[in-house]
């Protein structure tokens, strides 16, 4: 029987091996956290019904997934500089047209899909040889396997893309800062009723704040600005460090009013560096027969337009349908098909998701984000 690896085990990494065991595949997802108890960062997932959604259903997930995603978390607030609201989901009653989930509740019902043993955990990628039709894979520990097809879902820095590619990602020109507030009932009691279990977008400028509420009770936020891409490595600022958190927060916020300074005050350190990077929306590489990508590893693209977990969700669902539909004379065939129909609708996204980067993050922004999602017509 064909061997097939997944090398990451993110949600579309976790997608695909649910649906490729739907076909009797045999298939093996080898990932470096150390164990499924290894608590899953970032914001919340809102996921799309032409995408994300119907990789679920066509999983068999989805009344696994209605057990744990979070009616009303996709309730947004737009607001300014000084909190004053000026889009509110909440006032107008809709909900669950993008249902949210948080990562580790998607990571467990996925990983709960799959054939015992499916998961090999603590394995860091390191290398791959080709070996008779297939590949034969090394990793930090020292463990080896053997696959037939061997599938990149390994994120941003994808260790397998190099292997397909010599394409590299360029940098949007958009640096994010990452940091999470344990119990803002009493730490942020300002943002936590602002939030009010959704999210928030606040813009100003060429500045963006994004906060989201999570399912432990935690939040979640997100600064957004143009930096050089050296800032990251050259801005002599320990995210570590209280005192200069503030200090930078205080000054990179100055106009912004005190409540959104308390995110700095009371985060949990360190906060995260996250500088966005983005591959061409033109790329094209020859087909390879047992070797492919899906998610980021593909198509990395920055979050502007919650397209991420998404596309990879869909790429999980494509190439499995590619894999088992009979219209190719064999799996290499089908990875081509796969590719092609991948690289064009990744490509489209893409160029839409930069236009959203760039229109988040210039002067206007918020006259922007306000028309659009008050389903005003005119150009602002």
């Amino acid at each position: 029987m064909t061997q097939i690896a997944i090398i990451g085990g993110g949600p579309g990494g976790l997608t695909l091996a649910r649906l490729l065991q739907q076909q009797g595949r045999h298939v093996t997802v080898y990932e470096r956290d150390k164990n499924r108890q290894v608590r899953v960062q970032g914001a919340t997932l809102d996921l799309h019904e032409e995408s994300g959604l119907a990789a679920l259903e066509a999983a068999g997930l989805m009344e696994a997934f209605k057990q744990y995603y979070r009616p009303g978390a996709d309730l947004m607030r737009i607001t300014d500089r000084t909190g004053n609201i000026l889009v509110d989901d909440h006032l107008l009653g809709k909900s669950e047209d993008r249902p949210e989930i948080d990562r580790g509740p998607l990571r467990e019902l996925l990983l709960d899909s799959l054939a015992p043993n499916t998961v090999c955990w603590d394995k860091q990628f390191l290398k791959m040889t080709p070996e008779k039709n297939g590949w034969q894979l090394e990793f930090q520990d020292g463990y080896t396997a053997y696959a037939d097809i061997v599938i990149g879902a390994d994120g941003a820095n994808s260790r397998i893309r190099p292997y397909v590619t010599g394409i590299k990602p360029f940098y949007s020109g958009i640096t994010m800062v990452e940091g999470s507030v344990y119990h803002p009932e009493t730490a942020t009691p300002e943002i936590n009723t602002l939030l009010k279990g959704g999210k928030l977008f606040a813009l100003d400028g060429n500045h963006t704040l994004i906060v989201s509420s999570k399912g432990d009770g935690s939040l979640v936020f997100y600064t957004g600005m143009y930096l050089p891409e050296s800032w990251t490595k050259e801005s002599g600022i320990d995210f570590n460090n209280r005192e200069q958190v503030c200090n930078w927060f205080n000054t990179a916020f100055s106009d912004w009013a005190p409540l959104w300074h308390t995110l700095a005050q009371q985060a949990s350190l360190p906060l995260v560096l996250r500088p966005q990077y983005c591959m061409p929306v033109d790329q094209h590489w020859e087909a390879h027969g047992n070797l492919t990508l899906i998610g980021d590893a593909a198509h990395l693209m920055p979050p502007f337009a919650g397209e991420g977990v998404n596309m990879a969700m869909l790429d999980a669902l494509e190439l499995s349908t590619c894999l088992s539909s009979g219209k190719y004379e064999n799996d290499a065939a089908a990875i081509a098909a796969y590719e092609t129909q991948m690289r064009q609708r990744a490509g489209e996204v893409a160029k839409m998701t930069l236009e959203q980067t760039t229109s988040m993050h210039t002067e206007g922004a918020l006259e922007r984000m306000v028309a659009m999602f008050s389903g005003l017509t005119q150009q602002v």
